[in-house]
């Protein structure tokens, strides 16, 4: 016969069998990493300057938000139409400095390789820092990321 303490003991320890994996689920959600920095994909893929430079202020700030450049991991993947805005000829003065802040800050910036083919430009006429995508295909290069727990934010 079971006594109500074997019974409680026993219906905590299945709980935590079944909590494990939501708890774990959940911090691999949240973009955490064994180093405890959070991980977070920003996309840029249109043509409006203003959006690219919000996105730009939102990096910003979230890099502020979680402590400084040490407690985050910020992917910036650009591709269609914005590579033009982030050609270093054509940017304009505030564009620059919002890239070049979040750069100081450790922002990793991929351009999109079939991107590049297709507007007919390399990495040498884009602001410095960029690095071709890893894979060629940015939205590929995009759900990679996301896979391994990079939190997605499209401004």
């Amino acid at each position: 016969m079971f006594s109500v303490k074997t019974l409680f003991v026993s219906g905590v320890a299945a709980l935590s069998l079944v909590a494990l994996p939501i708890s774990s689920g959940w911090a691999e959600a949240t973009g955490s990493q064994a180093s405890g920095k959070v991980k977070v994909l920003y996309h840029v893929d249109g043509k409006d300057p203003d959006v690219a430079k919000y996105a730009l202020a939102l990096i910003n700030k979230h890099i502020e938000a979680e402590g400084g450049p040490d407690k985050i991991d910020v992917e910036l993947v650009v591709h269609g139409p914005a590579l033009e805005l982030f050609e270093k000829d054509k940017m304009d003065p505030e564009m620059t400095k919002r890239f070049q802040t979040v750069m100081d800050k450790g922002v990793h910036a991929e351009m999109c390789q079939v991107s590049m083919k297709l507007y007919n430009k390399t990495l040498d006429n884009l602001a410095k820092g960029f690095v071709a995508t890893l894979h060629p295909v940015a939205v590929k290069r995009i759900a990679d990321l996301q896979q391994q727990g990079y939190l997605y934010i499209k401004p």
